[in-house]
């Protein structure tokens, strides 16, 4: 019998990340530092850059939890009880998501075989851009039920939003509740006919605080949004730290059962007519992936502009082999 042949049984305080880059490696620092788990597998195909993070990485646990953190092979994550991956091409300055489509699911028809094969049964996690198309590969090459295969979706973009409201309204940024839904990309939509701060609706809230050109000041945050991470890998050439602590919190309210509503990437079956496309909605998540998605009020011209965005999303699918060995 292999050594990695699965119990069904899984170690809900044992996290595997594949992909060691900046993505991986900041969020498995976040990780770390969350106290979450007391073990964490790195995968990279360059095992010596796995070796190198999980020694620095390691080298700060005497100043968190306890916690081992060590390089390894896919036998290493069948007992995890979240799978990430973050492994895949980056996105370059002028390069759109979904620019990466054919280069990120070529990878992962290397490595989502080599997860269903061991019949994990843990959460599949997925980070890698383009993040909705990348989450229903994952789904058609794992077998997995659509519960456990999540995306991290528009997650970091909502806090975008977050922020940049707070900042407009001079409030925490965590009384604002407020969704961007749909791709996470360039269709993504900020969904705020349902926005408000504290309970009071947006437009109200902004006229509090002396805010009345709202069309012209949500417009404005909604491009500063959808183009921060343009703006972010213009500078810096890659954004890490922001979804690094994204992924951390996906993971705490999956491991604390927290039932808590993020918008993460995962499948449509009907809601606003949407059919067959993994995007960003808010859901229920908890110990068992997603639980249910919530359906938020969308005025008129954020369902066309959500209908719009899921087809962008379909145009690029019907396009894709989603067999294991298929070519693109």
């Amino acid at each position: 019998m292999e050594r990695w042949k699965n119990t069904g049984q899984v170690n809900v305080r044992k996290v595997a990340m594949i992909g060691c880059g900046f993505v991986g490696s900041a969020s498995a620092f976040s990780l770390m530092q969350s106290g979450l788990f007391s073990e964490m597998v790195l995968i990279d195909a360059d095992m010596e850059r796995a070796e190198g993070e999980a020694l620095d990485i390691g080298h700060g646990v005497p100043f968190a939890r306890q916690m081992k953190i060590y390089a390894g092979s896919y036998d290493d994550i069948v007992d995890a009880a979240i799978i990430i991956i973050t492994a895949g091409a980056n996105q370059k300055p002028n390069e759109t998501r979904l620019d990466l489509v054919q280069k990120n699911v070529a990878i992962f028809k290397s490595i989502i075989p080599e997860i269903a094969k061991r019949n994990c049964q843990g959460i599949l996690l997925i980070v890698s851009n383009p993040v909705d198309i990348l989450t229903y590969t994952a789904l058609k090459l794992s077998g997995f039920t659509e519960n456990r295969v999540i995306g991290s979706g528009t997650v970091l973009d909502t806090a975008r939003l977050k922020c940049e409201l707070g900042e407009h309204l001079s409030v925490d940024s965590r009384s604002v509740h407020a969704f961007i839904i749909g791709e996470h990309g360039d269709s993504e939509i900020a969904a705020f006919s349902g926005a408000n701060v504290s309970g009071i609706a947006l437009s109200e809230f902004c006229e509090l605080r002396g805010h009345y050109a709202h069309d012209e000041n949500t417009q404005q945050i909604a491009e500063r949004v959808k183009n921060s991470a343009y703006d972010i890998i213009s500078k810096k050439k890659a954004t890490y730290y922001g979804i690094a602590m994204a992924v951390k919190r996906i993971c705490e309210v999956i491991i604390r059962d927290e039932k808590s509503i993020l918008p993460v990437s995962s499948m449509m079956h009907g809601m606003y007519g949407l059919n067959d496309v993994v995007l960003s909605m808010p859901a229920v998540v908890g110990k068992h992936g997603v639980e249910t998605q919530v359906p938020i009020p969308l005025n008129e011209e954020e369902r066309k502009k959500l209908k719009a965005s899921a087809d962008t999303l379909k145009e690029v699918i019907h396009g894709l082999d989603f067999s294991a060995s298929g070519s693109l």
